[in-house]
């Protein structure tokens, strides 16, 4: 008989005490600590043992295997993302704020791939509102089997029986294992239900998507240890006042971890955006002043976004200072360098920032469209809609070069941009290309020059 014992986890991250404490010395957070049954038996050392009978070393340029196809799920984005499909018995996390689109997505993939035999185990919802969402969706049905459920040894006698082709779980925090006595969501409960559903894919070679709660910090809810047991983290971000969504590859052990995926919230469900540079620039009919076009990387994807500024007179006595989008603190720099190296007074004016598209961007390649629409506005001259920008902009009033120029050159030349202007500073190598300029600016005085003379547009 396994011996029980209680224990104190924290609810954020996960840390073991064997005593109450205050604050989690982990994570920082206060009055996270809540006592849980613990199981030290054998059951417990033997629950997340995949291989039957005994383990042998094996040297590996003697381990032979044979490569496996991955599960193509008929979603080019989610596609690229796990690293060209679904890798057989891999678990993938999927995390993200309420009605972002967790639910949605991971319906939509057993909805629109009908030649894969899909469960999709719900623990939050009734049988009947999954059928409404999927009448929403309007995806072929069926192959796509629900279960409303949240004990785990039900779950996974109805996968044996079903013997699905992937499996979706929808939330892990809702699953509750009688092996552990403690309510649904807590650390005990999550790390368990994890387990049981890894040791599962391992040994039946059935692909499981979780869908995860985050917390108010944005980091994926439950212990830490549920994030280094699967195979693949997923993050959904963007502003649910936006229809653009972004799924981030955070972890994935079968491909590269610098991959995003884009995505428009329709009606009709969450829709694949192919070239996202071209609906993230706005198409003005008239020159419009404080815009400026950035050639960003987001990962390993370039995209071109509109960047927005507004420079007014102070109404009040403080100037305001506002980003979205944007880092502020690294706004108040550029203003900082604006003022100290380059003699504009913007300490006594309001300088608001705004990156189109609800994207969040922490390229430091975006700094100098951030400083072409701030001088733009605070002209109210406007800059050449043919023109991009692709630099970071030093603490001296230096252009510094970015890494990767040649993919940010070569998404704006496909988009039709004339001009972009670079770092002065980078090396020989830069592709030879006639349907774009490269202009090349070594200091913000230079760029003044190139951008606002009448003779630059």
């Amino acid at each position: 008989m396994a011996k029980t014992k209680t224990a104190y986890f924290c609810q954020q991250c996960g840390f073991e005490s064997a005593k109450w404490l205050g604050r989690c010395p982990s994570c920082g957070e206060w009055n996270t600590f809540v006592e849980e049954p613990v199981n030290t038996g054998t059951d417990a050392a033997s629950a997340v043992s995949f291989s039957s009978g005994k383990a042998v070393a094996q040297r590996i340029d003697e381990i032979t295997f044979e490569q496996q196809p991955r599960l193509n799920i008929e979603n080019e984005e989610v596609n690229r993302l796990l690293g060209g499909g679904l890798v057989m018995g891999s678990v993938v996390l999927i995390g993200g704020e309420p009605g972002i689109g967790k639910s949605t997505l991971s319906l939509q993939l057993a909805l629109h791939a009908p030649s894969l035999k899909t469960l999709y185990v719900a623990g939050e919802e009734s049988a009947q509102q999954i059928k409404l969402r999927a009448d929403r969706l309007k995806g072929d049905g069926r192959n796509c089997y629900i279960l409303s459920e949240t004990n785990m040894a039900t779950i996974l006698a109805q996968a044996q029986l079903l013997q699905p082709h992937f499996m979706v779980v929808d939330s892990i925090q809702t699953l509750v294992s009688d092996r552990v006595e403690s309510s649904a969501g807590s650390v005990s409960q999550i790390r368990e239900c994890a387990t049981q559903l890894l040791k599962f894919a391992k040994q039946t070679g059935v692909p499981v998507f979780i869908i995860g709660h985050i917390t108010k910090d944005g980091s994926i809810a439950g212990p830490k240890v549920l994030e280094h047991i699967v195979d693949v983290v997923l993050q959904f971000e963007g502003d649910g006042h936006h229809a653009y969504r972004l799924l981030r590859s955070i972890k994935n052990r079968f491909g590269a971890t610098s991959e995003i995926g884009i995505f428009e919230m329709l009606g009709s469900g969450l829709r694949e955006v192919s070239n996202p540079s071209e609906i993230l620039i706005t198409q003005h009919h008239s020159a419009l002043s404080g815009v400026a076009v950035a050639a960003t990387l987001d990962g390993a994807r370039p995209l071109l976004i509109e960047t927005q500024a507004l420079v007014s007179s102070a109404a009040y006595g403080t100037p305001q200072r506002s980003t979205t989008g944007f880092d502020a603190r690294r706004m108040n720099m550029l203003l900082a360098v604006l003022e100290k190296r380059a003699g504009f007074k913007l300490a006594v004016k309001d300088v608001f920032l705004n990156m189109a598209g609800g994207l969040k961007v922490v390229d430091p390649a975006v700094d100098l469209a951030v400083v072409t629409a701030i001088l733009s506005s605070n002209f109210d001259v406007p800059v050449s809609s043919h023109c991009c920008f692709a630099a970071e902009v030093g603490l001296s009033g230096e252009i510094r070069p970015v890494a990767r120029v040649d993919q940010r050159i070569a998404e704006a030349e496909k988009l039709g941009f004339e001009k972009i202007v670079i770092s002065g500073y980078h090396q020989k190598g830069l592709p030879r290309t006639k349907k774009i300029t490269l202009v090349p600016v070594s200091k913000i005085d230079e760029l003044l020059r190139v951008v606002f003379r009448p003779d630059a547009a």
